[in-house]
């Protein structure tokens, strides 16, 4: 497979699927023809980014969430809420507080959740299932087995996020006193 065709694939596959790609599943499909290995799907992507960004495209491809992805440039945004009249999903005080909690205290119990909010989390931690941005990871090996929770991927593409790493630094938030 020439490189010129290796970026229209890869172009196809990212422009047709609803969330990102990880290298290992556009290496599956581009076993194929046996072509395609993670270091030339990586350079093909830079490269598509390259040339998005010299013709002044709308869209470029992002790392996010563990794959990449075509989104479109935050200058265009308005248009696009236009077009669909959605208003972003938007999540309260409390419910940001508690995946805060969770994503930097992962995995973690409901209990302790509350034990540091100091309120009962039941219908947060609900609300945060169903919408997928928290998943139970397991069990804690105590009495009563409680649930662990954790970030998902919906988690790490609602802020951005290539990964966990990406989060701010506890000591950076402490710097603009948004943490004790």
């Amino acid at each position: 497979m020439s490189g010129e065709n290796l970026k229209n694939v890869i172009e196809a596959l990212l422009f047709s699927s609803s969330k990102p790609l990880g290298i290992p599943e556009i290496v599956k499909v581009l076993s194929v023809d046996k072509n395609g290995s993670r270091s030339e799907i990586k350079k093909a992507i830079e490269n598509l980014n390259s040339e998005y960004n010299e013709s002044g495209k709308s869209f470029f491809i992002e790392n996010i969430a563990g794959g990449y992805r075509m989104i479109t440039k935050p200058e265009y945004a308005e248009y696009i809420k236009i077009l669909y009249q959605v208003q972003p999903s938007r999540l309260s005080k409390p419910s940001l507080e508690t995946l805060a909690i969770v994503a930097y205290r992962q995995p973690i119990i409901k209990a302790d959740i509350e034990a540091i909010r100091g309120v009962n989390v039941d219908g947060i931690v609900k609300t945060l299932l169903e919408k997928d941005f928290i998943k139970i990871s397991g069990r804690k090996d105590v009495p009563g087995r409680p649930f662990l929770l954790a970030t998902t991927n919906k988690f790490l593409e609602y802020f951005g996020l290539k990964d966990l790493n990406e989060l701010p630094k506890i000591s950076e938030l402490r710097q603009f006193s948004i943490v004790k």
